[in-house]
C-alpha cells in the first residue's frame, strides 16, 4: 500500500490519492484506475440504460475496489435520471455531478448510501454546494483539458477552495500529470488529484491512437480553450489541442455557430456506425473512422507533460513515488 494517503482516500476506500477524470474513460479504464488504488469514474451521461446496467455488472465482476459514476448535469432528462438511479441501485459509491446546480440531485444520492462530488470553479461556488450538502469538492482549474466550468488557474483556485470549505475533503484538477503536480496540489490542501490528460494515455483509455499520438506529441502551448465543439452540447467552454477545425475557424475570423467553415458536413463514424459531423462534442474511440484528428481532441495544459503510454497502474504508481519523494525531502511524507 502506499505510504502517500489522505483522509479522502479513507473515505473513498482507496490507497492512492488519484481520481480518473471521466474525459476518454471506458469501463476498462475505470476498472484499472480503481485496481491500482485510485477511484475510476465511469461517465453515464450518454450511455443507454440497458448498456449500462450490462457495463455495471461486468465492472463489478472485474473489481471490488469503488468506483465512481459522473453525470452532467444539463444534459440530464428521463434517461440520465433513470441511469443516475441504476447506478445507485447497483450500489455505486460516488456520484460526481459537473457543470450546474447539483441541489436537486444531492438528496437522492445521500438516501442511497452514496457521496455526492461536485466540480467547482470559485471558492464562492464551493461554499454554496457545500451547504447543499456535496460531501466532496473537485476544484477545477482552466488549465484542464474537456469541458471547463470556472476561469481561474489551478494553484490559485485549490487554496482558495480549501480556505472556503475547510471540513469538506477537496479534489485538485487541471494541469496535473506527474508526481510533481500531485505533490503541489497536496501541499496546497488538496487531498487527493483528478488525472485526465495523463491517463487518457493509459493503455486502458479508449482513445483513438491518432488522438493519443497528437498528445504525445503536444507542448503546453497547444491547446485551445474555446466553444467551437458544440454539436451536443452547446455553450459549454472545452479545452482541446488545435487541429485543422480549430484552424480553419480561427482563419474565418471565428464565426459564430451557423456560419464556421464546413458546418453540418460529416468527417467520420463511431464504432456503431453513427454519423459525426465537424463540430461534434463527440471525441475519436479506438473503434472511431474517419478524419478523427478534425474532432475534438480534447486535452489539458499538461499534454505538454506526457510523453507516452504505460498502463494506468505504472502511471498511478509512477507519480505516486514521485510525490513521495518530493514531499519526503520536504519533511512533509
Amino acid at each position: 500500500m502506499p505510504k502517500l494517503t489522505t483522509p479522502l482516500c479513507r473515505m473513498l476506500g482507496i490507497t492512492a490519492p488519484i481520481l480518473q477524470a471521466p474525459v476518454a474513460s471506458s469501463p476498462d479504464l475505470a476498472v484499472a484506475v480503481s485496481q491500482a488504488g485510485g477511484l475510476g469514474i465511469l461517465p453515464i451521461t450518454w450511455t443507454e440504460t440497458d448498456a449500462l446496467r450490462q457495463t455495471l455488472a461486468m465492472m463489478r465482476a472485474r473489481t471490488a475496489m469503488p468506483f465512481a459514476v459522473n453525470i452532467v448535469i444539463p444534459l440530464m432528462d428521463t434517461m440520465q435520471l433513470a441511469n443516475l438511479d441504476l447506478a445507485l441501485d447497483a450500489g455505486v459509491p460516488v456520484v460526481s455531478t459537473f457543470y450546474g446546480d447539483p441541489s436537486p440531485l444531492i438528496q437522492r444520492i445521500h438516501d442511497a448510501g452514496a457521496l455526492a462530488m461536485h466540480t467547482v470553479g470559485s471558492a464562492g461556488e464551493a461554499r454554496r454546494v457545500v451547504d447543499q450538502g456535496v460531501d466532496i469538492v473537485v476544484a477545477q482549474g482552466i488549465e484542464a483539458g474537456g469541458h471547463v466550468w470556472g476561469t481561474v488557474a489551478t494553484m490559485v483556485l485549490v487554496p482558495a477552495v480549501v480556505d472556503a470549505v475547510p471540513a469538506t475533503p477537496v479534489v485538485a484538477a487541471g494541469g496535473i500529470a506527474d508526481g510533481r503536480g500531485l505533490a503541489a496540489i497536496l501541499t496546497l490542501g488538496a487531498q487527493a488529484a483528478w488525472i485526465g490528460t495523463r491517463l487518457l494515455l493509459a493503455r486502458e483509455s479508449d482513445a483513438h491512437p491518432a488522438w493519443r499520438e497528437r498528445v504525445v506529441a503536444a507542448h503546453e502551448t497547444d491547446t485551445v480553450l474555446s466553444e467551437v465543439f458544440d454539436g451536443g452540447w452547446p455553450d459549454a467552454p472545452h479545452r482541446c489541442l488545435l487541429n485543422d477545425t480549430l484552424e480553419a475557424w480561427h482563419a474565418a475570423g471565428e464565426p459564430p455557430p451557423g456560419e464556421r467553415p464546413n458546418e453540418g458536413e460529416v468527417i467520420g463514424h463511431d464504432g456503431p456506425g453513427a454519423a459525426i459531423e465537424r463540430y461534434s462534442i463527440e471525441n475519436p474511440t479506438a473503434d472511431t473512422t474517419g478524419a478523427v484528428t478534425s474532432m475534438a481532441l480534447y486535452a489539458g495544459q499538461s499534454a505538454g507533460l506526457v510523453r507516452g503510454e504505460e498502463t494506468a497502474a505504472e502511471i498511478m504508481a509512477t507519480m505516486v513515488e514521485e510525490a513521495e519523494s518530493i514531499l519526503g525531502r520536504l519533511g512533509t511524507c
